[in-house]
């Protein structure tokens, strides 16, 4: 089976499954961080070198400040369990991406902190997308290359990509019974093969992400071509 170097996840319907269950939205996040889990130690144990997890869209700071208190909260605990722990993390380099500024100032020494404790670690390169827009990212690149003095005629896609912040996706799962990719990405997106299970991310166990990368497996993939 091939597998594909980078994996992004948009790791969608915590909510709904936590509602479909007659369970409070809060359940629903609990068991969305349990399944992220397991997904990072099957990334691990099965040779995919870069995985990319959508956890909090800029889009999301308009829930309501009930909601984003306790998804940061719970974001938080994570990293500090982890920072602490060591164990799903080690050999793994966390980067976080994302809009940082809009972080409150706890956060973003946590983030700082696995980051750095993180940085020299070399089987698997875990994204967290935290605060992400695939378009605010383009808008900041661009920002980022004017800053730079680039002759016009210089910028192409080349450098474009050395101002992004991952390399290219080649497969993206989007769990949560929905279609999209939600401003995931979308230059890294280009190419990417598109997986849409009929789960919410709660429960899309590990023989379903086996399911998944057998689909890739069997497609030919043109690249526009």
């Amino acid at each position: 089976m091939k597998i594909p170097n980078h994996i992004g996840v948009i790791l969608d319907g915590n909510r709904r499954w936590a509602e479909e269950n007659g369970l409070p939205a809060t359940r629903g996040h609990l068991e969305g961080v349990k399944r992220a889990k397991e997904l990072v130690s099957f990334a691990k144990e099965n040779g995919i070198k870069n995985l990319t997890l959508f956890v909090f869209s800029t889009e999301n700071w308009k829930r309501s400040e009930k909601e984003v208190n306790f998804l940061m909260k719970l974001i938080e605990v994570f990293f500090k369990e982890e920072i602490t722990k060591n164990d799903l993390l080690k050999d793994v380099r966390v980067l976080i991406v994302g809009e940082r500024e809009r972080l409150s100032e706890r956060i973003r020494k946590v983030v700082e902190a696995i980051e750095e404790k993180t940085k020299d670690n070399k089987l698997m390169t875990l994204n967290i997308a935290l605060s992400y827009g695939g378009r605010g990212e383009i808008v900041s690149a661009i920002k980022n290359i004017i800053k730079k003095n680039i002759p016009v005629d210089d910028i192409n896609e080349q450098v474009m990509r050395e101002n992004l912040s991952i390399p290219d996706l080649d497969f993206i799962i989007r769990t949560g019974k929905e279609q999209r990719i939600s401003n995931f990405f979308l230059w890294q997106a280009a190419y990417a093969e598109l997986y849409f299970p009929n789960k919410y991310w709660p429960e899309f166990t590990n023989k379903d992400l086996l399911e998944a990368l057998n689909e890739y497996d069997r497609r030919k993939r043109r690249f526009g071509l």
